[in-house]
């Protein structure tokens, strides 16, 4: 899966204003309203916050995925955003959080949402990425170096 295929502009923000995860996942499924990728924003923020419910998708070294599958999305969609001072998210390693790649997926295809999922932790430990993406200031930026990611890899 290619990570940058899933983004443009509209669904990037940097920096985020939220200093706690629900107001985090809300800035950014409020990018998805507005790109016109989820059209039923309460339903989008109760999967999700049912989701960290079970447990923080905060994976540690300052990255969260938060997730969840919903009935109205038939193609996965991700939104990502940039929080140069850290956001408190209960991650595991109990760091705050600098980059937010929110995913949704389509309930019949989990395969789909897990290697997406898969792409994006592989993509957080390449080396020097997770810097160059924490430090990015234009969305553009981001999308630019996901993709070099991409290409090295």
């Amino acid at each position: 899966m290619n990570l940058a295929s899933l983004l443009e502009p509209s669904v990037i923000k940097t920096p985020l204003e939220g200093a706690f995860k629900d107001e985090v996942i809300a800035e950014l499924v409020e990018l998805l309203v507005r790109a016109g990728k989820v059209m039923d924003r309460q339903g989008v923020l109760d999967a999700l916050y049912e989701r960290e419910a079970k447990g923080s998708t905060g994976i540690g070294g300052g990255v969260a995925i938060p997730h969840a599958r919903c009935p109205e999305i038939t193609d996965a969609v991700l939104a990502v955003g940039v929080a140069p001072d850290g956001v408190e998210f209960d991650a595991v390693d109990d760091q705050p959080v600098r980059l937010v790649f929110l995913l949704l997926g389509a309930p019949d295809k989990p395969g789909q949402a897990i290697e997406i999922l898969a792409d994006i932790g592989a993509l957080v430990q390449m080396p020097g990425v997770y810097d160059r993406l924490s430090g990015a200031r234009a969305a553009e930026e981001i999308i630019r170096v996901i993709e070099e990611a991409r290409q090295e890899s």
